[in-house]
């Protein structure tokens, strides 16, 4: 039995229905089913890739972001290379136990983490020229474009009719989404592309399990906050790490998203930076690390002192000065772009199996069919 996961990039499940995706839709209601599942938090790429390719929560995978800090060496970057995840992966399990693996992405940084046990990796971003030849692709489009979604599925059919892997992982990009409400043309464009191709997809074997899945949700943003700013002007000294931020500024301009890890460099401002923090309009909750680790799963030595939750029109942002009211925000990261959308075709387990995204991964692991 094969497998295909695909990993809709920012898909809140109001993109996708069965008026946008009406082929697949009538296929899930005769061979499998459609339904609303959580994803991890902080809702974001590298946090929730971790959990769908392992079915284990971050505080067992060791990604809590796109972003790193080190508060021991002051060490900060972005999370686009192996060594990272601490998990084994469907891909290098099913590497061990002797199945063809493949996983193909529009990011490049999604291969670069997790790439390890693809025997085939291809990024639409960094395309490797054999792979390109050997498949008889064309050069991608850039990957901020509706087209690199039907560009990089396309290549997965190309893959699956010409290598057969027993297991192809594959991601889009969330340009579109970030741009572009539920009901628009560009968004109703990047669905049909993923209706279309994954009916074929399919047909190719009608007895393939394929799985199609969110890594988090989106929503409208209005009020900005620059946090890190608004705590130094009010005289406290503290470092936050914004899980979100990432490379792909054309998404998130100003890095903007739901959740920050805030580390105290004084520990003993504690009562006085909980006074400011609750005293912010956009701040809707400040749990200290431990509580937040227990209700999101988190390992607690790796989100600070404490973490911020943003309020449902509201994100932490790195704009200038202090806030920004805007309608030209459109992101993630927080509890509310935690509802992601899952269809299955010939699922391994029933509909009530999967509460979460990750459970996905889990079920496959338990039946052993990856």
């Amino acid at each position: 039995m094969s497998v295909f996961f695909l990993v809709i990039d920012g898909c809140a499940p109001e993109y996708f229905t069965a008026e946008t995706a009406p082929r697949l839709h009538r296929l899930a209601r005769a061979r499998g089913f459609v339904k609303t599942v959580l994803g991890a938090l902080p809702s974001v790429t590298n946090v929730n890739h971790a959990c769908l390719l392992s079915g284990l929560w971050p505080e067992e995978t060791g990604v809590v972001g796109n972003y790193l800090y080190d508060p021991a060496t002051g060490r900060e970057g972005f999370l686009e290379e192996r060594g990272f995840m601490k998990a084994e992966t469907l891909l290098t399990l099913s590497r061990r136990r002797g199945k063809k693996t493949a996983l193909f992405t529009v990011k490049g940084k999604i291969l670069g983490v997790y790439g390890a046990g693809a025997d085939i990796g291809f990024s639409a971003e960094a395309p490797d020229p054999a792979l390109l030849a050997h498949l008889r692709l064309p050069a991608p489009p850039p990957i901020d474009s509706v087209e690199s979604t039907r560009y990089i599925l396309e290549a997965a059919q190309r893959c699956l009719e010409m290598d057969n892997p027993d297991f192809l992982y594959c991601t889009t990009n969330d340009f579109v989404f970030h741009h572009f409400a539920p009901g628009s043309d560009f968004a109703r464009a990047q669905i049909a592309a993923v209706d279309e191709i994954v009916s074929r997809i399919h047909a190719l074997d009608p007895e393939r399990q394929i799985y199609i899945s969110a890594d988090h949700g989106m929503n409208q943003k209005t009020r900005l906050l620059n946090f890190p700013a608004a705590a130094h002007a009010a005289g406290l000294s503290l470092y936050c790490l914004p899980p979100l931020k990432d490379r792909y500024v054309e998404n998130h301009v100003y890095q903007e998203g739901g959740m920050l890890y805030v580390f105290l460099r004084e520990p003993g401002a504690r009562a006085a930076f909980l006074g400011f923090a609750r005293a912010q309009p956009e701040v809707e909750e400040v749990p200290p690390a431990a509580e937040a680790a227990t209700r999101c799963h988190l390992p607690p030595d790796a989100i600070g002192d404490y973490v911020l939750f943003a309020a449902p029109d509201c994100a932490f942002a790195e704009v200038p000065g202090l806030r920004l009211v805007t309608d030209a925000s459109r992101t993630h990261g927080s509890r509310y772009e935690q509802e992601v959308p899952l269809l299955a075709l010939n699922p391994a387990a029933p509909a009530d199996d999967y509460r979460f995204s990750k459970d996905v991964a889990a079920v496959l692991l338990r039946g052993g069919a990856v």
